[in-house]
C-alpha cells in the first residue's frame, strides 16, 4: 500500500509540474450560478457515443487513483467510480477541467484527456465496469489501524438512523437502491465509500463544493454532522442488484 501511494504521489507530483494551473470559474458563490447549464465541452461530450475500447485506454491514467477496477480507495481518499451514470461522470469531469470543481489533485490528470471524444469515450468505459462490493462501510476498519482499534458498536442505530433520514429526503433523487438518476445526472451512490460520502455531503452543505446543485444544498443545510454521519453509514450500505460484481469465491466481508 505505502508503494502504491508513494507512486500515486511521484505520478501527481510530476504531471503537476508538467501541466498548467487550474482554471477558475464562477460556482454556486456567484448570484448568477445556473447548476449544470448546457453550454461547452460538456454537452459535446454527451452528444458523442463512448467507445469503451477506446474509454479502457484513456482510463489508464484513471487507473492509477481509482484502481482497475475503478474501486476507489476504502479509505475515501479517491472515490469508487465502477457503474457511474456517463452523464454523472462526463459533467464532473469537464466541471473539473473548465474550473468549476475544485480538484487540485485529479486536475492535472482530467486535463491530459484529449477532448469531448474521449470523455465520452472514457465514461462510457467506467459505466461499463461492475460495482466492487467490497467498498468502505462505516464500521469498516481503516487501513492503517492498530491492533487495538475496536469496530464501533452503534452501527445499527447509525443504519436505522440514516435510514429514516434518507428515506424522508434523499431517495427522491438517489433512489432505493442508490441508483441514482441518469438523464438528470444524479449519481449512482450505492457502492460508494463512507468516507467519501461524508466529506461530499458535508463540504457541499458547506457551500466548499462549487458546481453543487443548489436544491441539494437547500435540503442538506439543515442537517449536523451527527446526522450526515448515519446518513452516509446507510448510504455505504446500499446495493444495486445486476449492476455489483459478483464475491470472489471463499471472500470474506472485510471489516
Amino acid at each position: 500500500m505505502k508503494a502504491s501511494l508513494l507512486l500515486i504521489g511521484l505520478l501527481s507530483a510530476g504531471v503537476a509540474m508538467a501541466s498548467p494551473p487550474a482554471p477558475k470559474q464562477e460556482g454556486i458563490e456567484s448570484k448568477d450560478y445556473k447548476w449544470n447549464a448546457q453550454a461547452g465541452e460538456k454537452v459535446e461530450a454527451l452528444t458523442k457515443k463512448g467507445d469503451k475500447k477506446r474509454g479502457e485506454e484513456g482510463y489508464e491514467t484513471c487507473g492509477a487513483c481509482h484502481l482497475p477496477s475503478g474501486a476507489g480507495r476504502p479509505d475515501g481518499t479517491f472515490p469508487q467510480l465502477a457503474g457511474q451514470h456517463t452523464t454523472v461522470l462526463i459533467k464532473q469531469m469537464a466541471d473539473i477541467r473548465a474550473g468549476l470543481r475544485d480538484n487540485p489533485t485529479m486536475y492535472p490528470f482530467a486535463a491530459t484527456l484529449t477532448d469531448a471524444q474521449e470523455l465520452a469515450d472514457v465514461a462510457a468505459y467506467i459505466e461499463s465496469l461492475c460495482i466492487p462490493a467490497d467498498h468502505g462501510h462505516y464500521d469498516s476498519k481503516p487501513g492503517d489501524a492498530g491492533k487495538d482499534w475496536k469496530a464501533p458498536t452503534d452501527t445499527e442505530k447509525r443504519l436505522a438512523e440514516g435510514k429514516a433520514l434518507y428515506e424522508k429526503e434523499c431517495l427522491e433523487c438517489h433512489g432505493k437502491n442508490g441508483e441514482g438518476v441518469k438523464d438528470k445526472f444524479y449519481p449512482v451512490i450505492a457502492g460508494q465509500h463512507y468516507k467519501y460520502l461524508l466529506r461530499q455531503m458535508t463540504e457541499i452543505r458547506d457551500g466548499h463544493r462549487r458546481n453543487a446543485n443548489p436544491d441539494m444544498v437547500k435540503i442538506i443545510k439543515k442537517y449536523s454532522n451527527d446526522q450526515l454521519i448515519s446518513i452516509s453509514a446507510y448510504q455505504s450500505s446500499l446495493v444495486m442488484p445486476g449492476n455489483m460484481c459478483k464475491p470472489k469465491a471463499g471472500a470474506a466481508k472485510k471489516k
